[in-house]
């Protein structure tokens, strides 16, 4: 599908999704962006040079991983997972960061700026940022920041400031909203790196580019591995970076099925999820920039959200993401905060895998669907991201009375 190809006059849309809405004082700043992005994505040699930084600093190409344990347990079909857990920092987010690095240094641009949810987005880009020699200050939702402290431990410790922002729920969209802020004061000198692929165009466009790698490696990784294409590609949603980045290696294939992962929470139903598309609780709206489905109610105020995954808990969707579900291109499937819990214990278990909660949207969702397709049939699992900075959260999440003792203990010693 030529999602990239834009009508006269649309650029930047998806069907009715997407677009730039932004305040003018931001018009120079994003066309300098959108402009330096397409003489980019048209220069060969800018992919090269993408692809050699992966190689040599982030560990590329990650591998595909045949799960026989797991497959066995379920007695259905054949389950392999894309590996992005292993590449620098534990996840997919470096991929985005690294290639909005180059770009930043072809802007002459000296200081960087994100927002982090579950914390691996600020981790990747201070990591950018100490590579490239870029100041870099990290907006971060209060409630993320005290139980995602691993990586604000990291994200200080390489040189980033940490904003711990205490507006709204104190959550995703809340840190976004004061990058933007900050953006319009400092957009001489500034790059705002967006993690995920919302926001305003180009945002969508250039984050699906960089996340793209993943898609191209595992579509040669499968076929190697398992001697054709999958019959059906799981990644979780929040934002959607890491579901566009593996969707778009089968996304011309109807053969694939492709199936997006919501965040269930505690089921449907205002303020208790962050599903946006499988539930119907959503609802279209403009917001941060674009145009996309959000949670918001009927005055357009952005509701509430939950996930037990900081990552996926978000109020609205990828436009890209959106638009594909309009075409029935992808299914949306939401999994619960339960199911969540079920499935990580599942997999480390069997696999000895630990994914990070938002990737293991993923798996439960896999797993509750392998059992009924084929023993020939083939399901690859995008694993976005590693557990590691999950720990707080699964030692509640497991119920292990001695070991959530001794976590908080230490959480109230470094003050998490």
């Amino acid at each position: 599908m030529s999602l990239f190809d834009f009508a006269p006059g649309r650029e930047g849309y998806y069907g009715t999704y997407g677009g730039c809405f932004l305040p003018e004082i931001l018009t120079s700043t994003i066309d300098e962006l959108r402009e330096c992005f397409r003489a980019c994505k048209a220069d060969p040699a800018f992919w090269e040079e993408f692809r050699a930084v992966m190689r040599s600093y982030s560990g590329r190409p990650t591998p595909v991983t045949y799960l026989e344990n797991l497959s066995r347990h379920l007695g259905g079909a054949r389950i392999y997972v894309k590996r992005e857990d292993l590449n620098h920092t534990g996840s997919h987010k470096i991929n985005n960061v690294m290639g909005q690095g180059l770009i930043c240094k072809r802007l002459g641009k000296t200081r960087v700026i994100a927002e982090t949810g579950a914390g691996q987005h600020g981790f990747a880009t201070a990591t950018m940022a100490a590579r490239f020699g870029l100041r870099c200050k990290i907006y971060m939702g209060a409630v993320d920041v005290a139980r995602q402290r691993p990586n604000v431990f990291w994200m200080e410790n390489l040189g980033a400031e940490v904003v711990a922002v205490e507006d709204g729920q104190r959550t995703l969209k809340d840190a976004i909203n004061e990058c933007l802020r900050d953006w319009v004061t400092n957009m001489a000198d500034t790059h705002y790196v967006l993690g995920t692929a919302c926001g305003p165009h180009p945002f969508p466009e250039m984050v699906s580019y960089f996340q793209s790698i993943i898609g191209l490696e595992a579509r040669e990784q499968i076929q190697e591995n398992a001697g054709r294409l999958p019959d059906r590609v799981y990644a979780c949603v929040g934002g959607g970076s890491n579901a566009m980045g593996i969707f778009q290696g089968c996304l011309d294939d109807a053969g694939v099925e492709l199936v997006g992962c919501e965040a269930g929470g505690f089921g449907p139903g205002p303020g208790g999820h962050a599903s946006r598309l499988a539930y119907p609780d959503a609802s279209l709206g403009v917001a941060q920039g674009y145009k996309t489905y959000f949670l918001q109610n009927e005055d357009g105020n952005m509701l509430e959200t939950h996930s037990i995954a900081a990552g996926l808990d978000y109020i609205g969707v990828n436009p890209i993401l959106a638009y594909l579900w309009e075409q029935k291109r992808v299914r949306f499937e939401a999994a619960t905060d339960d199911e969540v819990r079920e499935a990580l214990r599942l997999v480390m278990r069997t696999e000895g895998l630990i994914p990070a909660l938002e990737s293991t949207h993923a798996f439960a969702r896999a797993i509750a669907e392998a059992p009924a397709m084929g023993r020939d049939e083939i399901i690859l699992i995008n694993q976005s991201g590693r557990g590691d900075k999950d720990i707080f959260t699964v030692a509640d999440a497991i119920d292990d009375r001695a070991w959530k003792q001794f976590i908080r203990a230490k959480a109230d010693q470094y003050g998490a």
